[in-house]
């Protein structure tokens, strides 16, 4: 996914039927991520980050994800409390502030 104008990822999705799209999260690197719900089947949108970071807002929703949680607007706005990657030298995530609200 990107920025750009011309993007249609987010178009695409809404044609395969997606019924609920959560679109950007309060965190970085990966503030344009996307959720949406698929017949209650979650995909996800990473955001062009993901291929040079090593750690993004995707980590932090995939677990939650995985264990049946459903990621809303609410969920991605939380993301807020501590949720800017320091791009540390040496990453030590997920034993970092990271996510975790401060």
């Amino acid at each position: 996914m990107s920025v750009d104008p011309d993007d249609v990822t987010r178009k695409g999705i809404r044609l395969a039927g997606a019924d609920k799209m959560h679109y950007g999260a309060a965190a970085l690197p990966g503030a344009m991520f996307m959720v949406v719900y698929i017949n209650e089947i979650p995909v996800v949108g990473v955001p062009a980050c993901g291929l040079h970071h090593r750690t993004t807002v995707l980590d932090l929703i995939l677990p939650r994800i995985l264990v049946g949680e459903h990621i809303g607007k609410k969920e991605l706005a939380f993301l807020g409390h501590g949720g800017l990657c320091m791009d540390c030298l040496e990453c030590v995530y997920p034993r970092c502030p990271f996510g975790k609200g401060m």
